[in-house]
C-alpha cells in the first residue's frame, strides 16, 4: 500500500471507530507497522513480539526499565558447571483455552523451539538447549549444550512465552500464527492484517483484579501525520513512534502528553559484502563517510536522535564507543575511486519500514550518497516484501538486498542480542538478521566464546574484540540511536516504550 493510499485509508477507518475509542475501557494503540505474525518464536521485528505480550507471557520478562523480572517462573537455580538450570513455576495458572499451565506446557515450547526442522525464526536464540525436562508438573530444566551466560536473559526475551500446548496442537506449527492462546490478560478476537488486531480481557486472568480495561486494540497507522491526527482527534490512546517535528504541535494539545526517552534502538544500513561492489571494504568505508549523521538526525529525527557511537548502542552491557563515523565527502570520494569506483556506481536502498520517518531517512541518505556519485534507488517496503525480499531469502548468492535500512534492539539488554542475531555468520537470512551476510571468522570466535564464559572482565574483552573488528570492517553505515518519542491521552496509564523499543502495559489503566 503507498503511503498516501494508506493515510487515507487509516484516516477512514479510524474515524469509523472514533466512538470505541471513546468507550470506557476500550483502549486503541496506534502502531506505525502492520504486524508479520502473533507468533514471536517465529518474529524478527520487535512490533510483533511487542504485541504478542497482549495474549502471551514467559517465564521471564523485563519491566519498563528492562529490569528482569519472573512472570511465570517463581524461582530458579544453575548448576556449578553452568549446563542445567532448574526454574520452580507459578501455580494455578491457565491458559485461555482451560489448558493447565504446567512444567509439560514450558518443555512442548521449547522442544518447537529448539527443533531446527521447524525454522522458526527465534530458533537461534535457544539452540543452546540440549534438552528440556519436565521434572514434575511445576519444576522444568533445560539442560544446555555449552554454558551460556545469558540464558535466563534469553529467556526473558519477548519471544521466549509459552503458547498453549493444547492450541499448538489443534492449530499446528504454522496456523498458531493466527491463532495466539497463552496466559496472558487478553484473549484473541480478530486480526485483519492491514487494519487491526483486537483482544478482550481474560476473565480467568491469573493477577486477580487485571486487566483493568475490558479490551485492546492494536491499529497499524503507517503515515506518521495520520498518528498524530488520530491522536488529536481522540481515534486512539496512544501512539509510536511519533514524528520529532510533530512534538510542539501534539504537546499543545492539553489532553495529550509527550515522552521522549533514550533507547537502545539502533538505525543503520546493511550492505550485502557478497555483492559487488560492496564486498570491498573501501567502498564500505566511503559510505560510511558520505553521510552526515547529524545533519540526518536533523531532517529525519528533529534532533530526537544521536549519531551511532559504536556497533552496539550505550545502555547495552559490555557496549564500547567507537565513534561515530565523521562526515567527510571528500575522502569518500577518494576511498571510491581507490576502490576503482571513480564515478560512483548504482544500487538499490530498501526500507524495512514504510512509515514516514523511515522514508525520509533513506531519501535523505540518497541526496547525501549522490553527492559522491552513488546513485541509489529507493523503496520502503511493506511488512509483507521485508519477509518475502529480504528475511526468507534462502541462497546468499542470489539473495536480492544490496542495501537496507533498518533497526535493532538488544531486547535481552546484553552484547550477545545485538550482535550475534546481526553480526554473526551463523545468523544469515533466513535464520536470522545478519542483511549484510558479514562473515569475519574471529568475531564468530569472540561471539561464541563470550556465550561460554561467565568471567566478566573475560566477557568484555572478547565483546571489546569483537565490535572493534565490526567498526573497521564496517558491514554497516553506522547511523543513529534514537530517542523514542511517544504520545498518550491523559486518561492513560500504565503503558510505556522501553528501551529497547518493545512495549510495557501491564498496569494499563484507562481512567
Amino acid at each position: 500500500m503507498k503511503p498516501e493510499i494508506s493515510k487515507i485509508f487509516a484516516a477512514l477507518l479510524l474515524c469509523g471507530m472514533a466512538a470505541g475509542a471513546q468507550a470506557a475501557g476500550d483502549v486503541v494503540i496506534a502502531v506505525a507497522s502492520t504486524l508479520t505474525t502473533t507468533d514471536p518464536y517465529d518474529a524478527n521485528d520487535t512490533l510483533s513480539q511487542a504485541i504478542a505480550k497482549t495474549f502471551y507471557q514467559g517465564l521471564f520478562g523485563f519491566d519498563k526499565d528492562m529490569k528482569l523480572i519472573p512472570v511465570l517462573a517463581e524461582s530458579q537455580s544453575v548448576s556449578a558447571d553452568g549446563l542445567t538450570y532448574t526454574i520452580k513455576l507459578k501455580t494455578g495458572i491457565k491458559f485461555h483455552d482451560g489448558t493447565p499451565f504446567n512444567a509439560e506446557a514450558v518443555k512442548v515450547n521449547f522442544d518447537r523451539v529448539t527443533n531446527p526442522e521447524n525454522k522458526l525464526k527465534r530458533y537461534n536464540l535457544y539452540k543452546n538447549i540440549a534438552k528440556t525436562e519436565a521434572v514434575d508438573a511445576t519444576t522444568v530444566r533445560f539442560t544446555l549444550k555449552e554454558r551460556f551466560s545469558p540464558f535466563i536473559n534469553s529467556l526473558a526475551h519477548p519471544s521466549g512465552v509459552i503458547i498453549s500446548p493444547t492450541a499448538l496442537a489443534k492449530y499446528g506449527n504454522k496456523g498458531i500464527a493466527q491463532n495466539p492462546v497463552g496466559t496472558g490478560p487478553f484473549k484473541f478476537v480478530d486480526w485483519k492484517t492491514t487494519d487491526y488486531l483486537k483482544a478482550a480481557k481474560w476473565e480467568g486472568y491469573w493477577r486477580k483484579g487485571y486487566p483493568k480495561v475490558d479490551s485492546i486494540t492494536w491499529r497499524p497507522v503507517v503515515d506518521s501525520n495520520t498518528r498524530v491526527a488520530v491522536m488529536q482527534t481522540n481515534e486512539a490512546h496512544f501512539a509510536y513512534p511519533m514524528p520529532p517535528e510533530m512534538v510542539e504541535t501534539l504537546a499543545k494539545k492539553a489532553s495529550l502528553e509527550i515522552t521522549s526517552s533514550p533507547s537502545i534502538v539502533q538505525r543503520y544500513l546493511a550492505m550485502n559484502v557478497l555483492q559487488k561492489p560492496f564486498v570491498n571494504p573501501k567502498v564500505r568505508h566511503a559510505l560510511n563517510y558520505a553521510i552526515n549523521k547529524d545533519a540526518l538526525n536533523k531532517v529525519a529525527f528533529a534532533g530526537y536522535a544521536i549519531p551511532a557511537e559504536g556497533v552496539v548502542p550505550q545502555g547495552v552491557e559490555y557496549s564500547i564507543k567507537l565513534g561515530p563515523w565523521p562526515y567527510d565527502p571528500a575522502k569518500a570520494r577518494a576511498l571510491l575511486k581507490e576502490a576503482g569506483y571513480p564515478n560512483g556506481f548504482e544500487t538499490t536502498l530498501w526500507s524495512a519500514y514504510n512509515h514516514t520517518t523511515a522514508q525520509k531517512v533513506i531519501q535523505f541518505a540518497q541526496q547525501q550518497l549522490a553527492q559522491v556519485g552513488i546513485k541509489a534507488q529507493i523503496q520502503a517496503l511493506e511488512a509483507g516484501q521485508r519477509v518475502e525480499r529480504v528475511e526468507s531469502a534462502q541462497d546468499p548468492a542470489t539473495a536480492p538486498v544490496r542495501m537496507y535500512y533498518t533497526g535493532w534492539s538488544s531486547s535481552t539488554g546484553e552484547a550477545d542480542w545485538a550482535l550475534r542475531p546481526l553480526l554473526a555468520s551463523e545468523s544469515w537470512p533466513p535464520k536470522m538478521y545478519n542483511m549484510s551476510y558479514y562473515k569475519n571468522e574471529k568475531v564468530d570466535a569472540n561471539i561464541a566464546k563470550a556465550l561460554n564464559t561467565t568471567d566478566k572482565a573475560e566477557k568484555a574483552r572478547l565483546y571489546t574484540e569483537a565490535q572493534e573488528l565490526i567498526w573497521k570492517d564496517a558491514p554497516w553505515v553506522f547511523l543513529s540511536t534514537e530517542r523514542l518519542i511517544s504520545v498518550r491521552a491523559r486518561n492513560l496509564s500504565g503503558f510505556h516504550v522501553m528501551p529497547d523499543g518493545s512495549y510495557e502495559f501491564n498496569e494499563l489503566e484507562l481512567k
